[in-house]
């Protein structure tokens, strides 16, 4: 099984919202655990086992909009089938702390997705779409550029938590059973907090 977290490599995107995809992943290797990170085919690696199955958790380095490049050469050189291919990354089309599992579907406007789709060939990627919420007002490039909203902050440990439990679910019951327990709102104070910055 393969699980892509998305998002720049460096200090200066660690805690921005374009790196949530990331952080899902640094979570994973700590509660499987999974050890110590290695870099390899353009990305940095974790190895692990769930059971019996083989668990490679990967945060590409190329940068968001080519992480396709990575993803590719993963899924070649591992041989991994479509249904044991996963991607976690942010959506703005999703409120704060909104989990999303798919099987497939279009990019949504995320580039990292559309990178890796046109590497594969393919819109049939399952997917983790984890929500950062949307602007309100000028360019979302800054926005996902940037960090999290001070409020926000307290509740990223819980959004995080609970999209590694959505992928643990994924890898041990099935994207439709994950689906059913995870494809719901997030709780009341995630709203409000979204609902807030959004007036703002």
């Amino acid at each position: 099984m393969l699980i892509v977290g998305l998002g720049n490599p460096g200090r200066r995107y660690q805690r921005t919202r374009h790196n949530i995809g990331f952080m899902v992943v640094d979570r994973l290797a700590r509660d499987l655990p999974a050890g110590t990170a290695r870099s390899r085919m353009q990305a940095e690696l974790y190895e692990t086992r769930l059971g019996e199955r083989r668990v490679i958790l990967a945060k590409p380095q190329t940068f968001m909009n080519a992480s396709g490049e990575s993803v590719g050469q993963l899924v070649r050189w591992y041989s991994i089938k479509r249904p044991n291919l996963l991607i976690v990354y942010d959506d703005l089309n999703l409120p704060f702390g909104t989990l999303r599992l798919r099987p497939g579907g279009s990019d949504g406007g995320h580039n990292g997705l559309t990178s890796i789709i046109q590497h594969l060939g393919t819109e049939q990627v399952p997917r983790l779409r984890v929500g950062i919420g949307r602007p309100v007002r000028g360019s979302t490039v800054p926005y996902v550029l940037s960090e999290f909203f001070q409020d926000e902050r307290p509740l990223l440990p819980g959004v995080i938590e609970r999209a590694a439990a959505a992928v643990h679910d994924w890898m041990t019951l099935g994207i439709d059973a994950a689906m059913n327990l995870h494809n719901r709102k997030p709780d009341a104070e995630a709203t409000k907090t979204n609902q807030m910055n959004q007036a703002d």
